[in-house]
């Protein structure tokens, strides 16, 4: 059974506050929780340390986690190495081959879900799909609905999403999907996503990802101020943001900005390109994004040196 991400559930608020990209919170809350029972304790360090990853404090994870950690979670230290150590993603991307051609348990949603980043950001696609498959777990159905997306499978994106509103439909995961998938068909269904992505905040907190997502619609419908607006908004929280320094410069290109301007937000995003955070699903899914993107010879979030999900 997928695990329980409904409001009876401890660490809901953990959880979303780590899908909506708000980490150091999820971090600062799951650390004031004490927890006498093992299976708990393992799904608040499980979140924990993806929230350090998704921080880029790589080596935290790599220090904490040792032989006399949970198992199950040492695959998210294989994780951090191959984003924190470039020299040994080879190595890390030949190990998992090995783990997977051989007898794996596909019950540890954790390791799923890592050998599923790492092939995702190695392009491999249809493997990381293959990999992903064989889990009902939310996060692997929302991995998989980011793979989809990014293949311009919309179609089966759209069954992922009905699969994990039959397992929650009030999951925030759930809700987040949800608008991805509406995002990507655009039109009247932007309107939508709009909402999904105002709700959240208004609910948990208005984090760079959500106020992007929140741009990204308005930029769709035709909206450059309101956009520009969200998109200031999410500078000021996380002036290094790689998603929004993408879409500001989009931005710029399609409301005809001074080249002066276009420009320095090129060179921001540069900067930043090297530090995509893996757990956010790119935003800039639909196809008018993408061509802007093209024709300042930027890559897409997943594309940057090899550095996204979302997922998750």
């Amino acid at each position: 059974m997928p695990d329980n991400h409904g409001d009876n559930d401890e660490l809901y608020e953990i959880k979303a506050h780590f899908f909506i990209g708000n980490y150091q919170t999820a971090i600062n809350e799951a650390q004031k929780l004490k927890i006498q029972d093992p299976e708990l304790k393992k799904k608040r360090d499980e979140l924990v340390y993806r929230s350090f990853i998704a921080l880029k404090k790589y080596s935290v994870v790599c220090k904490d986690i040792q032989n006399s950690t949970n198992v199950e979670l040492h695959p998210l230290k294989d994780l951090a190495e191959y984003l924190g150590q470039p020299a040994k993603r080879q190595d890390i991307v030949q190990k998992l081959e090995l783990e997977y051609s051989g007898n794996f348990n596909i019950e540890n949603h954790v390791a799923l879900i890592v050998a599923g980043t790492i092939l995702y950001l190695e392009g491999s696609l249809e493997s990381a799909l293959k990999i992903l498959h064989q889990s009902n777990n939310l996060e692997c159905h929302a991995l998989m609905l980011q793979i989809l997306l990014k293949m311009d499978r919309l179609d089966m994106a759209k069954k992922q999403l009905k699969l994990m509103q039959e397992i929650d439909d009030d999951a925030v995961l759930t809700q987040l999907t949800s608008a991805w998938v509406n995002l990507s068909t655009g039109g009247e269904k932007l309107q939508e996503a709009y909402y999904t992505f105002e709700e959240l905040a208004d609910k948990h907190a208005a984090t760079p990802s959500l106020l992007n997502g929140q741009a990204t619609c308005l930029i769709g419908q035709g909206k450059y101020e309101e956009a520009e607006a969200k998109l200031q908004e999410a500078l000021e929280k996380d002036s290094n943001n790689t998603e929004t320094l993408i879409n500001m410069t989009v931005l710029s290109h399609l409301t005809g900005k001074s080249v002066e301007t276009c420009n320095r937000s090129l060179n921001q995003l540069s900067d930043s390109a090297a530090s995509v955070s893996f757990t956010t699903p790119s935003l800039c899914v639909n196809n008018e994004f993408q061509q802007g993107i093209a024709s300042y010879q930027v890559n897409p979030p997943g594309n940057v040196d090899k550095s996204n999900f979302g997922s998750v």
